[in-house]
């Protein structure tokens, strides 16, 4: 369980800053389950930036995470819970009884020496282990769940994350996502039981802009303070307005509000009820 730590205002930089101790039992990854993870700089195949604002930061190596855990009935000790960098979650580290090491998500609450396992059968109902929805009882908050069977783990996977399985019905499992969206999966897909583990991890509270970079973004200027051959927010004398019918990027498209969802997409059908909008 996860808490967030906050220091003594020893320098303006550790003010206002927070960190979060995660009860993690490993500091170095596993080497052979690591690789080197290129840096594109927010640059897509052409070179040219497709991602505003982002480069630099910390060097980091890839955990290779299975998100799939396709070696049913077969039993896993937790090593460790261990950090990882390129995740808002904590992973663990878990050896099969040949010897094989892998890490998973972690759910919160799985503890060093537990034994979990993935089974396509009736398992018992514990945190980290894994099955077919259909086989887990309506109510229950699932993670790292299949949209395709056999596809691996997409929805749920971020820290604190939960999705509640509402119900059963013919060939769909009904879903209620953290957005309030509710929505049909295939029963035969995979989820762990449990909800993502270091819940604590937006109440951090970074302190400085250094921090910041570390994590590998770069500086963001507002529209209103550019001049207006920079962007349609600037200009005007003083501290002014945006000034025009709608917010603008600054390309001049609408900047909030804009359905990005692509139209007639086969998983329309899916989703039962729209996501509610924020206030």
């Amino acid at each position: 369980m996860g808490f967030v730590k906050q220091y003594k205002a020893t320098t303006p930089g550790r003010r206002f800053a927070s960190v979060l101790k995660t009860g993690t039992t490993k500091k170095g990854p596993e080497k052979k389950l690591i690789s080197p993870l290129k840096r594109n700089a927010g640059r897509g195949s052409s070179g040219k930036i497709s991602v505003r604002h982002r480069g630099g930061g910390a060097k980091r190596m890839y955990r290779t995470v299975d998100f799939k855990q396709m070696r049913y009935d077969e039993k896993a000790t937790v090593l460790a819970i261990e950090y990882d960098p390129n995740r808002t979650a904590n992973i663990a580290l878990i050896q099969y009884e040949d010897g094989t090491k892998s890490y998973i998500l972690a759910p919160e609450g799985l503890e060093q020496g537990a034994t979990v396992v993935s089974s396509q059968k009736q398992i018992a109902i514990i945190a980290g282990n894994r099955t077919t929805l259909e086989n887990i009882p309506a109510g229950l908050f699932v993670m790292n769940i299949e949209l395709k069977p056999g596809q691996g783990g997409i929805l749920a996977r971020s820290a604190g994350t939960q999705v509640q399985l509402m119900v059963i019905e013919g060939k769909h499992a009904h879903l209620k996502m953290p957005s309030g969206e509710m929505r049909m999966v295939p029963k035969e897909a995979m989820a762990t039981i449990g909800q993502v583990s270091n819940i604590a991890h937006n109440r951090v509270r970074l302190g400085k802009a250094g921090r910041m970079r570390h994590l590998g973004f770069r500086p963001t200027v507002r529209g209103k303070a550019m001049n207006p051959v920079d962007h349609p927010h600037g200009g005007g004398e003083g501290n002014t307005p945006i000034g025009l019918k709608y917010p603008k990027t600054p390309w001049g498209k609408h900047a909030l509000g804009v359905k990005t969802r692509r139209k007639h997409k086969k998983s329309e059908a899916l989703i039962l009820q729209r996501r509610k909008r924020r206030k």
